[in-house]
C-alpha cells in the first residue's frame, strides 16, 4: 500500500513538473484568452476598479444636488422652571410653572439657495466628464496595448523561426562532430548566433510580459495571458484622410472631456463668483415667541427677525479670490483649446507620415522573404552557399520582420493617438 502511495506520489510530482514547464515556456499561461478589441474593452468596462470608483464619485456628487435643494430647518427652542423656590417644586406646571416657547426660520436672501444648487450640479456634471476622460485615457492605454502585443508576438514568431532553424543546424552539426566535415569554427559561429538570437529573443519576451501585466491591470485579472485577435485587412484598410481636418477638430472640441471639464471650471468659477457676493448679503432669521409669566404681560407672544450688519465683514476677500479664480479657469481653458488643435495637428502628420512609409512599401516582399527562407537553410545544409551568406539572410530576414511589424505598430498607434484626441475611432467608421 505505502508503495502504491509512492509511485502515485511519484506520477502526481511528474504531472505537475509537466504543467509548470507548460506554464513557463514562453511566458505564456494556460488559460491564454484569445481576445477581439471589443471584447478586450468589454471586459475592461466591466471589471477595472478605477472606472468603478470614478462611478461612485459621481453618485456622491448627484446626492449632493439633492442635499443642495433643501432649506434649512427651523430652530425650536422651549424653556421652564426646573425649580420653582416658592412651592419646592421640581418643574413645575400650569399657574406655578413658567414656559417659554420660540421658533425661528433662516431666510436665505440673494438668491443664496439657486446660486448654492447650480454649483452642486455643475460639480455632478464635472463628475461625469472626469469619468469620461479616466475611461478615455485608460482605454487609449488599453488599445495601444493590444495592438503592440499583436505586433510584437508577430515579431516573436520570426525568432521561433530562426532559433529552430538554427537549432536544427546545431544538432547537425554535434552529429558529424569530429568527422572532419564542418569547421570546428563555423560551429562556434553558429552557435554564437543562437545564443545571440535567443538573448534578443529573451529581452523580447520580457518587453511582452511587461505589457501583459498593464493589460492585466486594466482588466482587473490574474494569470491571464491575452493574445489578441487582429484582423489585419481591416487595420491595412484604414484610410488617415477619411475625414477632414476641419471635422475632426469639430469632433475635438464636441467630444473631448477634457475640454468640456476646463469649460466646466470656468463656468464654476462664474458661479461662485456669484455666490460669494450673494454671500456678502446677510441672510434675515423670521422668529417666533411665546413666553407664559416670565415677561410684563403673562401669555406673552412676540414676532420679530434677526439680521447680520455687514459693517466688519462683507466677504470681501472671497470675491476677490473668486473673481481671481475666473481669469484663471478662462487662461487654462484658452490653453487646454490650443493644445487639442496642437495635439491634432501633430498627431494627424504623424499619422499620415507612417501611412505613406507603409504603403510605400512591395507588399510582396515579405512574402519573397519567406518562401526563400526554407530555401536557404537547405542549401546551407546542402553546403551549397556559405556561412556568411546563410547568417546573413537570415540576420535580413529577421531584422526586416521587425522593422515592419514596428512601422505598422507605429502606425496603428498614430490611429489610436488620433482616436485619443479627436473621439473619432477610426476602426468603428
Amino acid at each position: 500500500m505505502q508503495r502504491l502511495i509512492k509511485l502515485a506520489t511519484i506520477a502526481l510530482c511528474l504531472i505537475l513538473a509537466t504543467e509548470a514547464k507548460s506554464q513557463t515556456d514562453y511566458g505564456i499561461k494556460p488559460d491564454t484568452l484569445n481576445l477581439k478589441l471589443d471584447s478586450l474593452e468589454n471586459v475592461f468596462l466591466r471589471k477595472n476598479l478605477l472606472l468603478l470608483a470614478q462611478r461612485y464619485n459621481i453618485d456622491a456628487q448627484k446626492a449632493l444636488v439633492v442635499q443642495a435643494k433643501l432649506f434649512p430647518n427651523p430652530t425650536l427652542n422651549v424653556g421652564t422652571t426646573m425649580y420653582q423656590t416658592a412651592t419646592k417644586q421640581f418643574f413645575p406646571v400650569g399657574k406655578n410653572g413658567e414656559l417659554s416657547v420660540g421658533l425661528s426660520q433662516v431666510i436665505m436672501l440673494a438668491g443664496k439657495h439657486n446660486k448654492q444648487l447650480k454649483i452642486a450640479q455643475t460639480n455632478a456634471a464635472l463628475s461625469e466628464y472626469q469619468f469620461y476622460d479616466l475611461l478615455r485615457t485608460l482605454k487609449h492605454t488599453l488599445r495601444t496595448d493590444f495592438f503592440n502585443i499583436h505586433f510584437l508576438l508577430q515579431s516573436a514568431k520570426v525568432y521561433d523561426s530562426e532559433i529552430t532553424a538554427l537549432q536544427r543546424v546545431t544538432d547537425a552539426f554535434a552529429q558529424q562532430n569530429g568527422k572532419g566535415y564542418i569547421s570546428e569554427k563555423e560551429v562556434l559561429r553558429i552557435k554564437a548566433q543562437l545564443y545571440s538570437i535567443q538573448n534578443e529573443y529573451n529581452d523580447l519576451k520580457m518587453q511582452i510580459n511587461d505589457i501583459q501585466s498593464e493589460l492585466r491591470l486594466l482588466l482587473q485579472t490574474k494569470n491571464v495571458y491575452v493574445v489578441p485577435n487582429v484582423n489585419n485587412a481591416v487595420l491595412d484598410n484604414l484610410d488617415p484622410l477619411k475625414y477632414t481636418l476641419s471635422a475632426i477638430i469639430d469632433s475635438a472640441y464636441a467630444t473631448r472631456p477634457d475640454l468640456k471639464i476646463a469649460k466646466l471650471n470656468t463656468d464654476l468659477s462664474t458661479q461662485n463668483y456669484s455666490l460669494q457676493k450673494a454671500l456678502a448679503v446677510p441672510d434675515l432669521t423670521i422668529q417666533l415667541g411665546y413666553d407664559q409669566q416670565g415677561s410684563y404681560i403673562n401669555n406673552l407672544t412676540t414676532v420679530g427677525f434677526g439680521i447680520d450688519l455687514p459693517f466688519l465683514n462683507r466677504n470681501q476677500g472671497n470675491i476677490k479670490s473668486a473673481k481671481a479664480q475666473i481669469k484663471f479657469n478662462q487662461a487654462n481653458f484658452e490653453a487646454t483649446r490650443a493644445s487639442v488643435d496642437e495635439q491634432i495637428y501633430s498627431s494627424m502628420g504623424k499619422l499620415i507620415e507612417s501611412d505613406k512609409l507603409l504603403k510605400s512599401r512591395d507588399a510582396g516582399f515579405e512574402k519573397d522573404f519567406s518562401k526563400l527562407l526554407g530555401e536557404v537553410l537547405k542549401n546551407y545544409q546542402v553546403r551549397n552557399i556559405g556561412l556568411l551568406e546563410f547568417l546573413d539572410f537570415y540576420d535580413s530576414y529577421k531584422q526586416n520582420t521587425l522593422q515592419i511589424n514596428s512601422i505598422k505598430f507605429n502606425r496603428i498607434s498614430a490611429f489610436e493617438d488620433l482616436n485619443f484626441y479627436t473621439g473619432i475611432d477610426y476602426l468603428k467608421n
